[in-house]
């Protein structure tokens, strides 16, 4: 039997959700789905996903009980091209921390910091 990935959902936790959403959906072109949280005590907006795929799926999420910041979970974009993704960062009001570079067989990255000070990666083939 075939292991699971180990990932199975992942949450990006902001401060502003309305400016971390627009962030998102400018920098990857996909419009975010509104979510319920069952406790009531978050607010959270989904990726779009499909669960007969490969990969995880997850939500930015804002919560009296975690803070976004340098130093947490890093997520992992996948893309055709990271720098396709990377060159909406600075117009969507986000940072670039390093310009797409090799990381020799597994393809491409570019690190990029969201408006709430998160730093994800972009990774591609190419």
């Amino acid at each position: 039997m075939d292991k699971s990935n180990p990932i199975g959902w992942f949450d990006i936790y902001v401060e502003d959700i309305d400016r971390a959403v627009a962030f998102y959906e400018h920098v990857f072109g996909q419009k975010l789905e509104r979510m319920d949280d069952p406790t009531g005590e978050t607010q959270m907006m989904s990726f779009p996903a499909s669960m007969n795929t490969y990969g995880a799926s997850g939500a930015l999420v804002r919560s009296a009980h975690a803070r976004p910041g340098v130093g947490g979970t890093m997520v992992y974009f996948s893309a055709e091209d990271c720098s396709v993704h990377e060159s909406r960062v600075v117009a969507a009001n986000g940072h670039i921390v390093r310009t797409k570079f090799s990381i020799g067989g597994f393809g491409w990255v570019s690190l990029c910091m969201d408006t709430e000070g998160n730093v994800f990666g972009i990774n591609s083939r190419a």
